[in-house]
C-alpha cells in the first residue's frame, strides 16, 4: 500500500513533494521520503525540480512545526511532572545549548541514521523558541531539497546509485559538521563568560 502511495505521489509531481514532505516533518511513516521523490521528479521533469524542491521544504518545515508545536503543549506538561529534578534540569540546559545542532544535521544531511524526530520533539518540550527551530530546520532542509533537485537534474537515473557510493562521504561530513558546530558553540561560550 506504501509503494502505490509512492506511485500516487510521483503523479502529482511538485504537489506530491509537498505533501510526502509534511508527512516526512510531522514524523509520519512515509514511502522512501521526500529526497527520493525530489530526485525523481528532478530527472523525470527537470523543469520542475526548483519547485519540487521549494515545496519539498516547505512541507518539511510544515511537518516538523506541527510535530514542534504538539510537543511543546504535551511537553511542557510532562516536564512539569516528571522531569524537574537536578539531572532533567541539566539536560534541559544542554538542549538549550547544544541541542538545536542535533535538530541541524539530520536536517541538512540525508544519511544519517538519526531519526530527526527525537530531536524535533525535544526541541518543542524542552521550550526553544518557535523562531529558532524554524530557522535551523530551514537551514538544513533548503540546501538539502534543493542538492537532490539538482542531482536529479545533473545526473537523472544514475543520481540514486551516484548517492549510494558517497554515502560514507556524507556520513564524515556530518561528523565533521557536528564536532565544528559544537566547538564554535564552546567557543561562544568562552567568550560570553570573558565578557562578563
Amino acid at each position: 500500500m506504501m509503494k502505490s502511495f509512492l506511485e500516487l505521489l510521483k503523479t502529482w509531481g511538485p504537489l506530491g513533494a509537498l505533501l510526502i514532505g509534511f508527512i516526512d516533518g510531522a514524523g509520519l511513516p512515509n514511502p522512501g521520503g521526500p529526497d527520493y521523490l525530489v530526485l525523481f521528479l528532478a530527472w523525470t521533469s527537470p523543469e520542475t525540480a526548483w519547485l519540487s524542491a521549494a515545496l519539498a521544504t516547505a512541507g518539511a518545515l510544515a511537518g516538523s512545526f506541527v510535530l514542534f508545536h504538539v510537543a511543546r503543549k504535551g511537553g511542557e506538561k510532562y516536564l512539569e511532572a516528571k522531569a524537574s529534578g537536578p539531572r532533567a534540569m541539566k539536560f534541559r540546559g544542554w538542549f538549550q545549548r547544544y541541542g538545536l545542532i542535533t535538530v541541524f544535521i539530520p536536517a541538512l544531511v540525508p544519511v544519517i541514521p538519526l531519526p530527526m524526530k527525537v530531536f524535533v520533539i525535544c526541541a518543542g518540550a524542552l521550550s526553544v523558541r518557535p523562531a529558532t527551530f524554524l530557522a535551523v530546520t530551514a537551514a538544513g532542509k533548503i540546501p538539502r531539497f534543493f542538492f537532490f533537485a539538482w542531482l536529479g537534474k545533473s545526473l537523472g537515473e544514475h543520481s540514486t546509485q551516484w548517492l549510494k557510493d558517497h554515502r560514507w562521504h556524507f556520513l564524515a561530513a556530518a561528523l565533521g559538521l557536528a564536532v565544528l558546530l559544537y566547538l564554535l558553540v564552546k567557543l561562544a561560550d568562552r567568550r560570553r563568560g570573558r565578557a562578563n
